[in-house]
């Protein structure tokens, strides 16, 4: 068999394997058990504390996001439990934010959040959540507020689709295909 009809094959079997296991997760699961925000500025962590305060039953994973001791204040000062608070700094960009906490949601049996970041970052963030969250039977509500940065690339979001289907053949993300330049996002 060639490359090429080995990689449709391939190709053909994840169209069918995640959206099975995307609607699985959410029938078993119709509501989040779990708050995820990317980091990628101070706007993220606030927006996620003012809506965790709607939501006083669910845990919250911040990945990558503002420096621990700022994050902390900003959370107890919205009164928000820390115990309900996990800040991960193992992620370096928006790819790793979903491939450094997919087994930990796993593990804790989460198959639905409620994913925090900002307009002009979600296209990108769900399409790799599709590949790397949904290959794991984890679905994602969207939950995207307004920002001032500028819309990203669609070639940032195609390196990243891209990037996320190396993880999942892999289990690398190819973290040196991102630029040196761009920063967290």
């Amino acid at each position: 068999m060639s490359k090429g009809k080995a990689a449709l094959i391939l190709a053909g079997l994840l169209g069918l394997y995640i959206p099975v296991r995307l609607l699985l997760a959410q029938a078993q699961a119709p509501h989040p058990q779990a708050i995820l925000t990317l980091g990628g500025g101070i706007e993220r962590e606030t927006y996620t504390a003012q809506f965790a305060q709607a939501h006083t039953d669910l845990p919250i994973w911040v990945s990558s996001g503002i420096a621990q001791p700022s994050a902390k204040t900003l959370f107890q000062q919205a009164r928000i439990d820390e115990h309900r608070i996990t800040l991960d700094y193992r992620a370096t960009d928006t790819v790793t934010n979903f491939t450094t906490l997919v087994s930990t949601l796993q593990q804790q049996q989460i198959q639905h959040v409620y994913l925090i970041t900002d307009r002009q970052h979600m296209p990108r963030a769900r399409a790799i959540a599709f590949f790397v969250f949904g290959s794991h039977g984890i679905t994602t509500t969207p939950i995207a507020f307004p920002s001032h940065r500028p819309p990203e690339s669609t070639l940032a979001t195609v390196r990243d689709i891209n990037r996320s289907l190396l993880w999942l053949i892999t289990g690398r993300t190819g973290a040196s295909l991102k630029p040196p330049s761009q920063s967290q996002g």
